[in-house]
């Protein structure tokens, strides 16, 4: 019975998804910054750490989440050495190529290339400007263009943007757009 009703509300929040833009999404995910980090809540202005960026987001853009969430520790994703932040994000997103990720997308990050994935942000803006970018350079990477930028909560501050810098780009394990916002240019 729980697992309809996942599906329902699912399937309830990709038809309401239907007309969102991703301007959309990133202002909703810009309005949480400030919003102080507190593991495991997902309250804007009160609040949060990463997946509570992203539920609270989803809130705002859908209505109810899709499942309840369970307690999870800070060292969660070591103790368990599964891939548990993506296949929950698997069960509700949309998954796309790390590459190919776009203002308003989801970004799974690993600290290290035997963890599982255990950060979560959201894209705010993306450089594609390649006639800028000197051959053979990575997007945004070009001082000419503007740096790729995500929001997200983590430990020890505040709900913040920060620029997709080597160090993030090296990080990436995966990648999710919301359902139904596909790739709508506002």
């Amino acid at each position: 019975m729980n697992a309809e009703i996942t599906r329902a509300a699912t399937r309830l929040g990709e038809a309401e998804a239907a007309s969102l833009r991703r301007s959309q999404v990133v202002a909703e995910a810009l309005s949480w910054v400030g919003t102080p980090y507190c593991h495991q809540a997902s309250l804007k202005g009160t609040g949060c750490d990463c997946l509570g960026l992203i539920r609270g987001v989803w809130r705002a853009l859908y209505g109810a989440e899709p499942e309840t969430v369970p307690g999870y520790t800070p060292d969660w994703a070591e103790a368990k050495g599964e891939e548990t932040l993506a296949a929950a994000a698997l069960r509700h997103l949309v998954a796309i190529a790390p590459d190919e990720g776009e203002a308003g997308d989801v970004l799974l990050f690993r600290w290290r290339a035997n963890l599982p994935a255990k950060h979560a942000a959201i894209l705010i803006s993306v450089s594609r400007s390649p006639a800028l970018a000197p051959p053979g350079q990575r997007r945004g990477s070009s001082p000419l263009v503007a740096p790729d930028r995500f929001v997200h909560a983590q430990q020890g501050a505040a709900v913040s943007t920060a620029t997709l810098t080597p160090w993030w780009r090296r990080r990436i394990a995966y990648a999710f757009s919301f359902p139904g916002v596909g790739n709508n240019s506002e």
